[in-house]
């Protein structure tokens, strides 16, 4: 499991996650996304998991945990890319009812090549 973080035009933190969220790649995750939360900055966070290829129970928890401690520093959180398995078990778990959950992304990192291409 790794994570590139990635600063949006409109202040959001994207992180980027690739591999499996399973109980081994969620314990290398956990403080980095423990980092993030105690950030000094009052930035919401959008996760995308366009190159998360498995997702099991670990990987649950550990953005229930990282929605509910951005949600007390008055922050949010939004998960973007779901594709495949991982999808499948966030549809069936009903994430969305908490959790802000989109199949695309909404994040437009070149806000500049998108108006020249009109």
């Amino acid at each position: 499991m790794t994570l590139e973080y990635t600063d949006t035009p409109n202040g959001e933190l994207k992180v980027d996650l690739q591999g499996e969220m399973d109980a081994l790649g969620c314990d290398r995750l956990r403080p980095a996304l423990e980092r993030l939360v105690n950030a000094e900055q009052d930035r919401n966070v959008v996760l995308d998991l366009g190159q998360v290829s498995f997702l099991d129970s670990s990987g649950i928890g550990v953005m229930v945990f990282l929605y509910k401690r951005l949600k007390s520093k008055g922050r949010t959180l939004e998960i973007v890319n779901v594709q495949g398995q991982p999808r499948e078990l966030m549809e069936l778990l009903r994430i969305d009812s908490a959790i802000p959950v989109s199949v695309s992304s909404h994040v437009n990192l070149l806000p500049e090549i998108e108006k020249c291409a009109s």
